[in-house]
Formats: structure tokens, sequence, C-alpha cells
């Protein structure tokens, strides 16, 4: 069973109240619980948290060394969250970046993201479905195969 850290930055714990127009109207809650048990179907585990403080997250990433990839929507810290960039990236593993939206329609062409670059999987404009479709690339990458699930669990 592969254990995934999923990393939600700033704002993130506002989800479905918060600009739902542009986010959608799922809260962190109903993304974390649908990602879970689609995470189960996967024989996949996951350890989630979400905070508003860089720090906080650079800690907890610190804590949890042992996992074997990571989905991150560094949110507010796209640009410049190079504290967590650092943490995330110096675990070696698989990093999926997860936008939920075009960010690059919201702030313009020349927003900076320290993450793209170096992400093994890069998402964006999905909504929340990108981090179902992170988790499926995840698996491919972690066993080897391009199996992917029955739509009935890509909700």
């Amino acid at each position: 069973m592969h254990a995934i850290a999923v990393i939600q930055g700033p704002n993130l714990n506002r989800l479905g109240r918060r600009r739902p127009e542009r986010y959608g109207h799922e809260t962190l809650a109903d993304v974390t619980s649908r990602l879970d048990e689609f995470a189960g179907a996967l024989d996949m585990t996951l350890c989630h948290i979400q905070s508003n403080h860089e720090g906080v997250l650079v800690d907890w990433v610190h804590e949890h060394t042992d996992v074997d990839a990571v989905i991150v929507n560094p949110a507010g810290l796209t640009p410049y969250g190079r504290p967590l960039y650092d943490a995330v990236f110096d675990l070696e593993v698989p990093v999926a970046v997860v936008h939920i939206t075009q960010l690059y329609r919201h702030y313009g062409a020349s927003t900076p993201d320290l993450f793209k670059a170096d992400a093994d999987v890069y998402l964006c404009g999905l909504g929340v479905f990108g981090y179902s479709a992170a988790l499926v690339r995840l698996h491919q990458l972690l066993t080897g195969t391009t199996r992917t699930p029955p739509p009935t669990a890509l909700r």
C-alpha cells in the first residue's frame, strides 16, 4: 500500500465558501472524503494537511518523510513558497501539483509558479477533479502500470 501526502495551502480551508464561482461549491472536507475513498480503491492511503501558514506545512512535511508521493496545492504560496517547495522536493518522491483553476487566467501569464518545473504531474484548471486525476497518475508512476480506474470511481 502506497502512502501519499496531500498538502493544501492557504485559504483552501474555505473551499465551497470562498469565490464559489471560481473554485466551486465543494468544501475541503468533501474533497478529502472523496479522495480518501478513491485512494482506498487504488490500495493507497492518504495523509492530509491544510494550513494557512507555510511554516506549519513545512514542519508537517518534515514529520512525514516516509511517504511514497505528494499531492500539493500550494495555493497562495505558489509564486514564492520556497521553504515549502524545498521541503516537498527534498523528499525525492513523485510530486503532483494541483491548481483547481487556471491560475494564469486569473493572475496573468507571467505569474510565477515555483512548483511547476519540478513537478512530475502538473494539473491546472480541472476543478477539484484535479486531485483524483493526480492520484491516478501517481498510482501509475508508483506501480509502473497504466491501469485506469473505472469511470464510476472517478467522481
